[in-house]
């Protein structure tokens, strides 16, 4: 059984992680065969939203915590991570990921990432293991791993933003997914598009489809 490390930034699209995502993403990899394990940053996050309004909230939360609810309990801080424990690594989305994990939602191109979340993936790459990415995952991963083929689906505000790292994006649409070889990187859109959770499952099921078949 392939096993999954999934990287979670709290909970709830607006100041944490897109739940119908990381819903999907949990359940592509036991649809296909595999087992997961959830892991996120022991971190504050940026700001705590009210999902109704929109409202920005007088109030703290951390990350990890947060995306405990999502997990049902069952996480590890992301300083755990091991590539050589996981077969593969998963990003979903959220605005947590732009916000969370790097402040890509304020500095664009000029961003940074998180420290722990930019080892776990550079460790992966180091060890020969693919990564999958959704949503505006992939914006992160292109300024990590510079170079890299991304989508975000087409939005070109973000696309652009991905050309000023230094990567490349190509444009796609729903469930479509681009595969950069070289980085062992597979990234799909999911909700950068005007999407159902029907579009979210299919863009999850893809990646980790791919992924499957990328693992030796």
């Amino acid at each position: 059984m392939k096993k999954f490390a999934v990287v979670l930034s709290g909970c709830g699209v607006f100041d944490g992680a897109e739940i119908h995502e990381a819903t999907m993403t949990l359940y592509a990899i036991m649809k296909e065969g595999g087992s997961y394990e959830i892991f996120a940053p022991d971190i504050e996050q940026h700001h705590v939203v009210n999902h109704i309004t929109g409202e920005e909230m007088n109030e703290k939360r951390n990350v990890l915590i947060e995306s405990a609810r999502i997990a049902r309990g069952k996480i590890r801080p992301l300083s755990e991570y091991n590539a050589d424990e996981f077969d593969a690594l998963m990003y979903p989305g959220g605005f947590g990921v732009a916000k969370n994990l790097s402040n890509f939602a304020f500095e664009g191109a000029n961003c940074t990432v998180n420290s722990e979340v930019e080892k776990s993936v550079l460790d992966t790459v180091k060890a020969g293991k693919p990564i999958g990415a959704l949503c505006i995952s992939p914006a992160i991963m292109a300024k990590i791993l510079e170079g890299a083929e991304v989508t975000i689906g087409n939005d070109q505000g973000t696309a652009d933003a991905i050309e000023k790292m230094g990567s490349v994006h190509k444009t796609t649409t729903h469930g479509e997914v681009v595969v950069d070889e070289g980085f062992k990187l597979v990234t799909t859109p999911c909700y950068m598009l005007d999407a159902t959770i029907l579009d979210i499952a299919e863009g999850a099921i893809n990646v980790v489809k791919t992924i499957m078949g990328m693992i030796k």
